[in-house]
């Protein structure tokens, strides 16, 4: 999915937020473009609807690395956040690379999350890609607000895991993000897998910087 550029030595990679409406996309992105350095970030482009707006801009991080010789660019993208804008979001996924699904923590929002997240899951089918294969992983924005979820709760339903099927992955796979959680375990007799997750307070940065770091990282070992 990534385009390599060899007149610049770069490799092209995209990462889309996705999740429900108002739930944190666009914040995300604007936090990241106003703290990387100006003169390794591109131009950031705003696409307006009625309701909302898509964003997307590039950056070359100076401190992830080269690989195999090649330095890095991420290509960030939002997407609407409203099902009546699907056609858009679709568009947006191709070629996608890696996912950050930001969810609303608030409690009347999880319907909208699930929703969300059975949106993206049908999309990417669509295009034949495995969300389960992919650098994919969640962030549950607006932690400090009075009416947040708990995280287990938001786990439970946002991000159940998947089964692990292959053998050789059934075994126990520490959360390095959090103490004494897991992202593979075992649960009643049967195997799962989770995307790793994140929190977040996006309007005053709390948890970005973090996210976006991730699953770059994640996205450069899917690349070695």
């Amino acid at each position: 999915m990534s385009m390599i550029n060899y007149a610049s030595r770069e490799i092209n990679c995209k990462i889309v937020y996705y999740g429900p409406g108002l739930g944190g996309k666009t914040t995300n992105l604007e936090t990241i473009y106003g703290k990387v350095a100006p003169d390794t970030r591109g131009k950031m482009v705003s696409l307006a609807t009625e309701t909302e707006r898509t964003l997307f801009f590039d950056f070359l991080p100076v401190d992830l690395g080269t690989v195999k010789g090649f330095k890095t660019r991420f290509h960030l993208y939002t997407v609407p956040g409203q099902v009546y804008y699907n056609a858009s979001r679709k568009l947006i996924l191709k070629g996608v690379d890696g996912i950050v699904f930001v969810a609303d923590s608030q409690v009347d929002r999880m319907e909208a999350n699930i929703e969300a997240m059975q949106n993206l899951y049908d999309n990417m089918a669509e295009y034949g890609y495995d969300l389960t294969k992919i650098p994919f992983l969640v962030q549950y924005n607006k932690r400090d607000l009075p009416n947040a979820s708990p995280i287990d709760e938001l786990q439970a339903q946002i991000n159940p895991g998947w089964p692990v099927e292959d053998a050789a992955d059934q075994r126990e796979q520490p959360d390095e993000h959090h103490e004494g959680e897991f992202i593979v375990q075992q649960i009643d007799g049967a195997w799962i897998r989770r995307a790793p997750y994140f929190e977040a307070v996006a309007v005053s940065g709390a948890g970005v910087f973090e996210t976006l770091k991730a699953v770059a990282k994640l996205v450069l070992k899917s690349l070695q």
